[in-house]
């Protein structure tokens, strides 16, 4: 087996070799631009584009440059012909099977470690927990380069799964997109890699750095050549041989070269099979010791579910234990009322004979009733350890959602920093240090414009909160628009509590219609509810929404699909009619 040469992380040669220009020239790609650029290869099946991307896996693991793979077709584990390598995914032939758990970790082997990874998601059979894995892997990518800023590529194959041109972004396309966006300034370039782009979002492509063109015959495709390239080269990329293509590159002096791609040395185990025998080379392994850390992530997931599962099993037990109890107290209590009904005749009709006969069924009926108390007793024990080990279970599901909303917290404060940033730019105003320069007169009457802005708010706000004083004096109603201060009301508050009694749902879901409303700041559907609160129906959302609007909380906005929100006017209603009745009340107590 042919062995690539000892990798030096030192090595300062600044171009990756990929093939030749028409001309017979050799053609090179530089290391930093592909390790921190965005980039787009594409090209029909067949026509070389996965072949290009190994190429240049191959020349950054030849520099000792890793790099992490979202590979789909799981074709990419062939590197392992020559370099060490981390292959994980869902499938026993990975070095091991990996889920969303274990992102933070490969992101730490990848950028910190220096481990190359290939993320094979080939394997999974639930979608969800795959998408789920490269979002998390992509979000960790993109957290950590804010401190370690080292030159770090993303690759994904078949990118216009994650980021199509038609329809809206799941969260992991959002993701990836915010490090096409925003991740070369950190260090973090992205490669995406599809056979049809006229399927890939459009803003995606029209950003990138290096673009390679591989053979396509669809006219939606070629079209897009045409707006990116040109028309010349939209009809003459229908006509490129198998490997060949034109490579855009804002580096480079010439717009556009045609270049045949050279050959990667390493096993095509993407290739589709044919009859005839294919010897696969031996691959090489990757360190125990990394394999081991990663395992014991699983494992403590694997122990996390357990428990959740053990603690859910448990209160399902004794939630059989209380009706079998109550069961029996219902057939106690039937036994009694026969036993009165015979103590009442034999009463009747003994005339003093047979005295005896009801202080014994006197006698059995007071055993019985110690028995019932003995049987509620332990329904109440049996229920307040069903009730712990509930708690315990919310708990678990607090930690999870308080995780989301750290997340959300983390998310929304790199979208200020992202606008500061653009602020910067268009003030042109260095990051690091202080502009020394002049600034425009048009800079400075903005600037002005700015000043005389926050006056005019800050002159508001002071006059809104004088109307709000003056109409809590005059004893009138405020209710505040925000809806946060609106749920803080002592009303809805008091409504809120009311309805985790009466509602069928548990008090999880009253909570999650209330701060579902909060977050969106207006009307919100079941259907969006249910998922913030992690669960696939909306009935206990239903039911916990009918309670609040029952008690004059919310209102329903819309009927199909059911959408609510807070009943500002209902609220000031009973408000008005609370303030009456203490008036009224007040007037009594004086007489």
């Amino acid at each position: 087996m042919a062995t690539a040469e000892a990798a030096d992380p030192d090595d300062t040669a600044p171009e990756i070799d990929v093939g030749e220009t028409a001309a017979g020239d050799p053609y090179a790609l530089p290391v930093e631009d592909v390790l921190t650029g965005r980039a787009f290869v594409t090209g029909k099946s067949g026509s070389g584009k996965s072949n290009t991307a190994s190429v240049v896996a191959e020349g950054l693991l030849d520099r000792g440059h890793p790099f992490l793979v979202v590979d789909v077709d799981g074709e990419y584990h062939g590197l392992k012909q020559e370099y060490e390598l981390l292959h994980v995914g869902a499938t026993e032939r990975c070095d091991l099977q990996v889920g969303p758990e274990h992102a933070s970790k490969l992101a730490e082997l990848a950028l910190e470690q220096d481990v190359p990874i290939v993320l094979d998601v080939s394997g999974f059979v639930d979608e969800d927990v795959a998408d789920a894995l490269v979002e998390n892997v992509a979000e960790e990518l993109f957290a950590r380069e804010q401190d370690i800023r080292r030159p770090f590529l993303l690759v994904v194959e078949e990118i216009h799964e994650y980021i199509p041109q038609q329809g809206g972004l799941d969260d992991v396309g959002e993701q990836l997109i915010r490090v096409a966006k925003r991740g070369r300034k950190r260090g973090l370039g992205m490669l995406g890699i599809s056979q049809r782009p006229a399927d890939v979002k459009k803003d995606f492509i029209t950003q990138c750095d290096w673009l390679v063109w591989h053979r396509l015959t669809w006219d939606n495709d070629t079209d897009v050549v045409a707006r990116v390239v040109d028309r010349d080269h939209a009809d003459a990329v229908e006509d490129l041989n198998d490997g060949e293509a034109f490579v855009q590159a804002d580096w480079s002096e010439t717009d556009v070269k045609r270049v045949q791609m050279r050959r990667k040395r390493t096993v095509d185990l993407g290739a589709t099979p044919g009859l005839e025998d294919v010897e696969r080379p031996e691959l090489k392994s990757i360190g125990e010791d990394l394999v081991e850390e990663l395992e014991e992530i699983s494992a403590q997931e694997e122990r996390r579910r357990d428990r959740i599962a053990e603690l859910e099993a448990t209160i399902e037990e004794k939630d059989d234990r209380i009706a079998e109890l109550e069961d029996e107290v219902e057939r106690l209590r039937t036994a009694d009322e026969a036993i009165d009904l015979l103590t009442s005749r034999i009463k009747g009709q003994s005339d003093g004979v047979g005295d005896d006969a009801p202080d014994e069924l006197q006698e059995r009926l007071a055993e019985k009733n110690e028995r019932i108390r003995e049987l509620e007793a332990e329904v109440e024990d049996v229920a307040d350890e069903r009730d712990t080990l509930q708690a315990r279970v919310d708990e678990l599901e607090s930690e999870v959602e308080r995780l989301a909303g750290v997340k959300e917290r983390v998310e929304e404060a790199e979208r200020i920093e992202q606008q500061l940033d653009d602020a910067r730019e268009i003030l042109g105003v260095d990051v690091q240090e202080p502009p020394t320069r002049d600034v425009p007169d048009d800079v400075e009457d903005l600037r002005a414009d700015l000043a005389t802005a926050q006056e005019t708010i800050q002159s508001l706000e002071t006059e809104n909160e004088r109307l709000r004083e003056a109409a809590e004096d005059a004893g009138g109603v405020v209710v505040p628009t925000d809806y946060q201060d609106f749920v803080n009301e002592d009303v809805v508050q008091a409504a809120i509590e009311e309805a985790k009694e009466k509602s069928n749902a548990s008090p999880r879901y009253i909570k999650g219609v209330v701060a579902s409303i909060v977050q969106e700041g207006g009307p919100v559907d079941y259907d969006t509810i249910a998922e913030r609160l992690g669960v696939s129906g909306t009935t206990d959302v239903s039911s916990a929404a009918s309670t609040l609007e029952a008690l004059g909380v919310l209102e329903r906005v819309q009927q199909s699909p059911a959408k609510v929100d807070f009943d500002l006017d209902g609220v000031a209603e009973i408000k008005e009619r609370q303030l009456r009745r203490e008036q009224a009340e007040a007037v009594m107590d004086d007489l």
